[in-house]
């Protein structure tokens, strides 16, 4: 899969450095495809200095696991996404491993000192139908016991699920930091994330003109559990929406941010940052 048409253009630079809290710059994206260097010092010239790359199955983990390696600017976090636990559990998934073998490497790459995050786990029922729940909430519950584990943030992907992803969640004990990536919930939704402690980041959906229940879960979002994310090379910010995504534009979706909880860009940025800083350490 990947993500064709041109690349937008670069937008104005913030005023404060912040990360780009998910990315896959693994994937392949636009009519001329870029490479992870010149992605990250795009990104660097417009104040998005730090990124987490997010690697959702065996082969984007280990390539993960060598890129934080290479690129300072750059931490990682690896899981099983919750679409490829089912293939796994079933035999059926092109690596062919089982879920035992492919868990099993997931979770001695995620004690790598640069992989920060246990993630993205979770649920996911728009893709995945009723035959392959258990495996997803199976998956799903050893990703949990895995970040507590290791003391690793956990970044949630919760896709027509949310009623189930917190449930998972109340039974198990959610890790100290958790993260709700892309976070797709109402304002009702993001009222019990936040008085649970989880951290809600939010991608480039919030600037959609048609995101209005987003945006009302972002203004019932204290900033200091707010993260920013891209998801490239998807969910491109308006009004780019459909072209390839990288975390340039990040910009455009913070100014969202700060329009949305009434506060100056500068001070979006800063607490953003700051919190980025808290849950994933020093790049």
């Amino acid at each position: 899969m990947s993500r064709q048409g041109q690349w937008p253009p670069v937008p104005d630079a913030l005023p404060f450095p912040v990360a780009d809290n998910h990315c896959h710059l693994e994937w392949p994206a636009g009519d001329e495809p870029r490479s992870v260097e010149r992605q990250l010092a795009d990104a660097s010239a417009v104040g998005v200095d730090r990124v987490v790359q997010i690697g959702c199955d065996v082969e984007s983990a280990r390539w993960t696991a060598s890129a934080v390696q290479e690129y300072p600017g750059m931490l990682g976090g690896v899981a099983l996404h919750p679409n490829d636990a089912p293939q796994h559990a079933e035999g059926t998934h092109e690596s062919g491993l089982s879920y035992d073998e492919a868990f099993a490497e997931i979770a001695e790459l995620a004690r790598g000192e640069r992989i920060r995050v246990v993630g993205e786990t979770g649920l996911d029922y728009f893709r995945t139908g009723p035959e392959g729940r258990d495996a997803q909430i199976r998956s799903f519950r050893d990703h949990i016991a895995l970040a507590k584990e290791l003391g690793k943030p956990l970044q949630i992907h919760d896709r027509d699920a949310h009623g189930d992803v917190i449930d998972v969640l109340e039974r198990d004990g959610a890790p100290d930091q958790t993260v709700f990536h892309c976070f797709s919930g109402d304002a009702g939704m993001a009222r019990l994330c936040v008085d649970r402690g989880y951290f809600l980041s939010f991608a480039g959906t919030v600037t959609f003109k048609n995101s209005h229940g987003l945006r009302a879960a972002l203004s019932v979002t204290p900033l200091s559990q707010v993260l920013v994310e891209t998801d490239a090379p998807f969910l491109t910010p308006h009004p780019h929406r459909g072209a390839p995504n990288s975390p340039y534009l990040v910009p455009l979706t913070m100014r969202t941010i700060a329009d949305v909880t009434g506060v100056t860009l500068e001070t979006a940025c800063e607490t953003v940052s700051d919190t980025s800083n808290t849950l994933y350490g020093p790049w």
